[in-house]
């Protein structure tokens, strides 16, 4: 193959490879395409290939940044690259073509990445695993009859089959940490306002929805996170200031932390013994690092963790799809959306301001209970999934039965992701061991909102201690 070590190195390597003039920006580029095209028809992570646009990026120069020259992708959602689709999956956006880039993308641009493709997300990403009707399914890596997970199941399964060292994904119920775990990735879903969503948006979802990446090692996220963070003028959000480059917190001592392990779900339900197990052995690494660790969980005591995902995606898909057929002169139709996704949107045309408003002060009151819980712990771990593994077709979005969905992902598949993304809090899933059957198994850590640094250090310690980049899938070796 072209350059048969691009698979040993990360983003961060790449890019010092390319600056000291051991490889061109293109021979990586040509690499990257290579491994696309002999391993893309088993896979099916990407949706929309820019390998023309990769290619002229190269050919007009580009900037001198901390990635220059690394292949790398969009999650097919929500940001824009301007001439290239952005589809969300979806038959009523597939010719939605944008004239302008995203923020993000801008910054992706100047910190010196190549964008060669648009991976793949289930309709809309209102789901945790990627099978979108229209452009078929995303496959697991590590075992091709499993999905990947989602919403950012294309960013993490070509992230974990070689064809890049990180790619861009978004979170707005667990969508970066649960792929990360399926895959054995690293995933850090950044606090509420660290990443601006300008020009198009102020929030989505309320605010639970966010963008960061997946990567193979820290020090990429770390670095990624420096050259992407900010807000614009007239974000809604602000995240607290860092007070450093996140990449200085890598190998930075990150003093004994008070960890609270939770190895139940958050209302004391058992989970798979396997995702409990990864759990407690976390806490052991983690005492043997130092720190403090001690059986805890926030009083959620009368709080629903499912209402605002049964709401707030209802208005949300009735807002965008009622926009879309407009600007198209006509009526959202059933074939327009997937039947689960239609089912939904038609909920919610039925809600109400006052129903908004209630999960908007549900989501409050949430994070008044984290947020006091969090004043005698400076972490909380927990499994990153109540379920080890999914299989696809597990998930049926032919189903119009939105209730069952919605406690099928956050009930049953992940139990702790979405807590995190109504309070806002920084959280992250860590790549930990390995199932029975020999699948990735990921542990979440979860903080206060602004806790990027307390979590990047963390991850870089459990990183060295227990290392992870050379865990890699056997579909290809």
């Amino acid at each position: 193959m072209i350059f048969p070590e691009y698979e040993s190195y990360d983003a961060l390597g790449l890019a010092e490879i390319v600056r000291t003039g051991a490889v061109s920006a293109s021979e990586l580029l040509d690499a990257a395409i290579e491994r696309i095209e002999a391993r893309e028809g088993q896979i099916g992570a990407i949706a929309i290939r820019m390998f023309d646009e990769a290619r002229a990026a190269i050919a007009s120069g580009l900037p001198s940044g901390p990635f220059t020259g690394v292949p790398f992708s969009l999650k097919d959602l929500s940001v824009n690259y301007s001439g290239v689709p952005t589809t969300a999956a979806s038959r009523l956006y597939s010719d939605f073509v944008p004239d302008h880039d995203s923020t993000l993308v801008t910054r992706y641009r100047r910190a010196g990445l190549v964008t060669l493709a648009k991976t793949k997300t289930p309709e809309f990403a209102l789901s945790l695993t990627t099978e979108p009707t229209l452009y078929g399914p995303a496959r697991n890596p590590w075992n091709l009859a499993y999905s990947p997970g989602g919403s950012s199941g294309g960013a993490a399964a070509a992230v974990a089959a070689g064809y890049m060292p990180m790619a861009h994904a978004t979170d707005g119920g667990g969508s970066i940490r649960v792929p990360a775990s399926f895959c054995g990735l690293f995933g850090l879903k950044p606090s509420r306002g660290r990443i601006s969503l300008a020009p198009d948006f102020g929030e989505m979802l309320a605010g639970m929805a966010t963008s960061h990446c997946l990567s193979w090692s820290v020090r990429d996220s770390a670095a990624l996170l420096d050259a992407s963070a900010g807000p614009e003028p007239g974000d809604p959000y602000a995240a607290p200031p860092l007070a450093r480059p996140l990449l200085d917190e890598v190998g930075a001592p990150p003093g004994k932390l008070r960890i609270a392990l939770c190895a139940t779900d958050f209302l004391g339900n058992q989970i798979d013994p396997e995702c409990e197990a990864a759990a407690r052995a976390a806490g052991i690494l983690c005492e043997t690092l130092g720190h403090h660790v001690e059986e805890a969980r926030p009083d959620l005591d009368g709080l629903s963790l499912l209402d605002a995902w049964r709401v707030i995606p209802a208005i949300n898909v009735f807002v965008n799809a009622s926009t879309r057929a407009k600007a198209l002169g006509r009526e959202v139709s059933p074939s327009d959306l997937e039947p689960l996704n239609f089912a939904w949107m038609e909920a919610g045309r039925e809600y109400s301001g006052a129903d908004f408003l209630r999960v908007i002060s549900l989501m409050h009151a949430l994070a008044r209970r984290v947020g006091a819980f969090f004043e005698n712990y400076d972490l909380i771990l927990t499994p990153t999934l109540g379920q080890k593994s999914l299989k696809l077709g597990t998930i049926d979005t032919q189903s119009t039965d939105v209730e069952r969905h919605v406690s099928l992902l956050f009930g049953e598949i992940a139990p702790h992701t979405a807590l995190f993304n109504q309070t806002g809090g920084a959280a992250m899933s860590v790549p930990f061991t390995q199932t029975q059957d020999g699948l990735p198994l990921g542990v979440q850590f979860a903080g206060r909102l602004g806790d990027e640094p307390k979590l990047i250090r963390l991850a870089a310690q459990i990183e060295e201690a227990q290392p992870w980049f050379n865990s890699r899938p056997a579909t290809f070796s």
